[in-house]
């Protein structure tokens, strides 16, 4: 709950940053730049184009946030072992992503220092839960569903598009943090930029790795965030306390990742288009899901999940 609710804070922090127009203190020390010295240069579309990563960022720290208490508060508490599986399976991915932001050879100070802190007290907690998990503790149970799939249901065809928003958000996320670390942009940015690479490194050659390690961190947000979307859907005992966190969780990313473009400008269908899709589908997923697991009482539930 700890990691959680700290996941949270940066993620808040971090919009609370790029909405004040600030960049933090090592990334002064490291481009020998203010945001507001930065945004001198090409009409300030550099600075605004970091914030939209950071903000996307943010939103995927609040999600993930709120899941992790969600999931330490009901699953996790009752001795479900797929829970414990996903805190490890999703840990995996968001510390193991700190990795991906050596890349292009900037070292996150605060990020690092932030994974030391986090990771002995995630660590722990994963150690201290492992005995008091229910029969049966193997990680099959990430695959036991928690409700038979009917998917010509209400129930069914809702579930069906969350997953399938979900394995978008893996998708992405993982194509998002491997351009971190090769390319850094798609055409559509350096249009928006009306930059090419060799400009900004004109405009300082430590800008591309500061960049580059930002989209690393988001694409790797993106992704852990959406594995756990995927096994909540799949394994999460239907209630209604599940379909708020996924609600609220759904509402801060695609409204941060979605809601910075036409903020700064930069609104390209081809760019978009894969984060409207999945809106749509969450909305209508959402929408679907609504009412039977506000009465999960009506569905034929799989015994080997305890209720919540």
């Amino acid at each position: 709950m700890f990691t959680g609710l700290s996941l949270g804070l940066s993620g808040g922090f971090a919009l609370f940053l790029s909405a004040m127009g600030h960049f933090l203190p090592h990334d002064v020390q490291f481009l020998g730049m203010t945001a507001e010295q930065l945004c001198g240069v090409d009409q300030c579309r550099i600075v605004h184009f970091m914030f939209h990563d950071r903000v996307a960022f943010g939103g995927s720290l609040i999600a993930i946030g709120a899941l992790y208490l969600w999931m330490a508060e009901f699953p996790l508490r009752e001795g479900e072992a797929w829970a414990w599986w996903l805190f490890l399976l999703s840990g995996i991915t968001g510390f193991g992503s700190f990795l991906a932001y050596l890349g292009y050879g900037y070292f996150d100070v605060w990020h690092g220092m932030a994974t030391l802190l986090l990771l002995p007290c995630f660590a722990l907690g994963l150690y201290r839960t492992s005995g008091t998990l229910l029969q049966p503790k193997s990680p099959r149970t990430l695959f036991t569903p928690a409700v038979r799939t009917v998917w010509n249901t209400r129930y069914g065809l809702g579930r069906l598009c969350l997953l399938a928003v979900a394995a978008g958000m893996v998708g992405g996320g993982l194509t998002i943090m491997s351009f971190g670390m090769t390319k850094v942009f798609v055409p559509q940015d350096l249009v928006f930029l009306g930059l090419k690479p060799a400009d900004l490194y004109a405009v300082n050659p430590r800008l591309i790795p500061l960049i580059a390690h930002d989209r690393a961190g988001f694409g790797g947000g993106v992704c852990s965030c959406g594995i756990m979307v995927a096994f909540l859907v799949w394994c999460g005992r239907p209630s209604r306390s599940l379909w708020q966190v996924l609600f609220l969780a759904g509402s801060v990313g695609f409204g941060t990742a979605l809601g910075i473009h036409p903020a700064i400008g930069y609104i390209d269908f081809i760019h978009l288009a894969p984060a409207v899709l999945g809106l749509f589908l969450f909305v209508i997923g959402m929408g679907l899901l609504k009412k039977p697991m506000s009465h999960p009482n009506k569905l034929n539930l799989n015994a080997n999940h305890k209720a919540i």
